[in-house]
């Protein structure tokens, strides 16, 4: 049975019908964005298909921040839908978090034209986060653990079973270094993760998508995004060096991330350090031996470091 083949037509800014993914008059720009857009198509189902993100009978939350992301996630997963063999159901949500100023009426307008179920939900993250900050300048750790929370509740309480973030391969990359370099951590962004309570499972189809090329989408498309820095309070300085870094790289390297990209996916645990990920034990060839005329065990501190047998050695699947 192939996916639902009735999504609506929407109407672009003066009231026309057009397509729910090109708006788009110039032709162009439509060619330029329909090419774009059928290579982030592609990547967004190689890495569904990857990682197993989207099952029959899902009902996914699709969280739109109002950056371009989100707004090139959905249209990504819409499309995907329109040809799935099997059905499944996007219901895109978005929270207002109460900045000041905030043209929340965009998203409501441009979600409006795509012509799906959505919830808006209003909560005082901004109010409750000024709160909480205690002095400091920078509120992103602290807003974007609520706004988690805000939806990882609803899609507890409204039934949905996975829910959709629109991380890229460069936030992903970002995440990397950040944990490489300020908490000793080799780990990342997983394109999919279950919650830990096991209630939830969180997908990131945009896993292999470039930040360049959405942005590119963003503009060929017009998306309604949403202004930067509307707290007041800036970003995350650590988190905008990983990206500069990057960015950087791609202008002196352009392989470079491209190349650290496919190493998180080529690990070699017997080539790390990481005793819980590899029985170095096994490998080791020196035989302790006693003394002639001596019996009886060696030493406790003669004794190589011990390490988990294979059967110790819990893959996870993420």
């Amino acid at each position: 049975m192939r996916g639902d083949q009735t999504l609506p037509e929407a109407a672009d800014a003066y009231g026309r019908t057009v397509s729910p993914y090109f708006g788009i008059e110039d032709k162009q720009a439509k060619y330029q964005a329909d090419k774009l857009f059928k290579r982030l198509r592609r990547k967004t189902g190689h890495a569904v298909g990857d990682y197993g993100m989207i099952e029959p009978g899902d009902k996914i939350m699709v969280c739109i921040s109002g950056g371009k992301d989100s707004y090139a996630l959905l249209d990504l997963l819409l499309s995907l839908k329109r040809s799935a063999p099997f059905v499944f159901e996007l219901v895109p949500v978005h929270i207002d978090p109460g900045f000041p100023g905030s043209p929340e009426h965009l998203v409501k307008e441009h979600l409006d034209k795509v012509g799906l179920p959505y919830h808006i939900l209003q909560r005082p993250i901004f109010e409750i986060s000024k709160e909480k900050n205690n002095g400091n300048k920078i509120l992103c750790s602290i807003c974007s653990r609520m706004r988690r929370g805000f939806l990882y509740g609803f899609a507890r309480e409204q039934g949905f079973n996975k829910v959709a973030l629109g991380h890229h391969r460069d936030d992903i990359l970002a995440t990397f270094f950040l944990n490489l370099f300020y908490s000793g951590i080799m780990k990342t962004m997983p394109p999919i993760l279950r919650t830990d309570d096991g209630t939830l499972t969180v997908i990131r189809p945009l896993a292999y998508c470039r930040e360049s090329d959405l942005n590119t989408l963003a503009k060929l498309k017009n998306y309604p995004v949403l202004p930067k820095g509307l707290c007041g309070h800036g970003e995350d300085e650590q988190r905008a060096a990983m990206k500069q870094m990057l960015k950087q790289w791609e202008r002196d390297y352009p392989k470079r991330p491209d190349i650290i990209f496919k190493a998180l996916k080529n690990v070699v645990p017997s080539h790390l350090l990481d005793r819980s990920l590899f029985d170095f034990g096994s490998c080791s060839t020196r035989r302790w031996q006693l003394p002639e005329g001596q019996s009886g065990q060696s030493r406790e501190e003669d004794k190589p470091a011990s390490a988990p047998t294979s059967g110790d050695i819990i893959f996870r699947r993420v």
